[in-house]
């Protein structure tokens, strides 16, 4: 019996960095058997670092548990048996070599899908497979600069800045996961695999959401707002007497709810603020007057406040805060395996929970069982 929503899928992760890794990784969360295919290097993420814990940095471990490590020179034609009894074995590939390469390597969508017609081929790129970018290397920081993120990221009057985690490669990741569970469900019914495809660059347009349909309804350049937002107000950052918090007044109910809090019920009916679009109009009069109450009093009062009035509110956490908080342990967030501390998955399923049955693994460690596995027949040196 298998254990797990994937228990009996089989993944050959042939991925690299982040984006192939965190989709192959969610699929291992959920049960599937993935082996992480690797160069005699190894993965480039292994050497992202510092921080290390010994020969495992922590860039590789966010990406790749739940996995088995096995190494194989793809350039070496003696390698091609092994490879082509994965192809056989495995329900589902993930890779993200820049465009050409797969084929090169005998592990492009045609053959595979020949070797095996019941295979999901998911594969992840810069910029798309086919078209005139489909041979540009892909990296999240030059995407979020290319496809628009970083343009909207940042102090209003200032320069655009990156996200502090690589969002692109995630969006991606999720995306292509979807991808992979559709593949998977669809063949259910067709007996038959297919090609998933996902690009960083078409991953970040989508994740533009309601900022690039503002742009689509109204023609206008989009701008900074730095912790503000351009379709909501007040939905940002104020600064308190002594540490900034966050505030989301997202709704109309929620704006008489925060001018009680305030004590500034008078801007209930002031027109120019009677609602959100009057207040997106008029931010440059409301936001001030709104800072000056705030300054009055210290984050805790605040937040106190705000919360009994029931208005979203926050304190703005560093991540060392954030990771010791008792709600993230109370949720389940942060996970150890095997000594090594980790973020745990969000995702919950009641009949079927996530499962953190192994580290990420030391490079090669697998190498001996997987060969037994895909050769049972034959002594696995003779395939070495």
């Amino acid at each position: 019996m298998h254990e797990g929503a994937l228990g009996g899928i089989r993944v050959a992760d042939f991925s690299r960095v982040l984006a192939g890794p965190w989709a192959a990784m969610t699929l291992g969360d959920f049960g599937a058997d993935v082996i992480k295919v690797e160069p005699p290097g190894g993965d480039d993420t292994r050497a992202l670092g510092p921080p290390f814990r010994g020969a495992l940095s922590a860039y590789f471990a966010c990406a790749n548990r739940n996995k088995r490590s096995f190494v194989l020179d793809l350039r070496d034609p003696a390698s091609a048996a092994v490879r082509d009894r994965i192809l056989r074995w495995a329900d589902v590939l993930v890779e993200n070599f820049r465009t050409g390469v797969a084929d090169d390597l005998g592990l492009g969508y045609a053959r595979a899908a020949e070797i095996n017609p019941r295979l999901i081929y998911a594969t992840v790129s810069g910029y798309g497979r086919e078209g005139s970018a489909a041979h540009r290397a892909g990296y999240d920081f030059v995407v979020q600069a290319e496809a628009g993120l970083m343009s909207i990221t940042g102090p209003a009057e200032g320069a655009p800045f990156k996200v502090g985690v690589a969002v692109a490669d995630l969006f991606a990741a999720q995306n292509l996961t979807q991808g992979i569970l559709a593949a998977l469900l669809a063949r259910e019914r067709s007996g038959l695999g297919q090609r998933v495809a996902v690009s960083l660059y078409d991953s970040q347009l989508q994740m533009l959401a309601n900022v690039g349909s503002n742009y689509l309804f109204s023609g206008e350049p989009t701008r900074r707002h730095g912790n503000t937002h351009a379709s909501i107000v007040p939905y940002q950052s104020f600064d308190t007497a002594d540490e900034p918090i966050a505030v989301a007044v997202a709704s109309q109910r929620l704006w008489a709810r925060f001018c009680a809090a305030l004590g500034l019920t008078e801007l209930e009916t002031d027109p120019r603020f009677r609602d959100n679009a009057a207040r997106v109009h008029h931010r440059d009069a409301l936001i001030p007057m709104l800072q000056h109450v705030f300054s009055g009093r210290g984050s805790q009062d605040w937040l106190g406040r705000l919360e009994a009035a029931e208005v979203p509110c926050a304190p703005i956490r560093g991540v060392d805060a954030v990771l010791e908080h008792p709600l993230t342990m109370e949720r389940g967030m942060r996970i150890e395996v095997d000594g090594v501390p980790m973020i745990g998955s969000p995702l919950r399923l009641d009949r079927d929970p996530v499962r953190y049955r192994t580290a990420p693994p030391v490079l090669d460690a697998d190498h001996a069982s997987v060969l037994a596995e895909l050769f049972p027949r034959m002594e696995a040196k003779d395939h070495d």
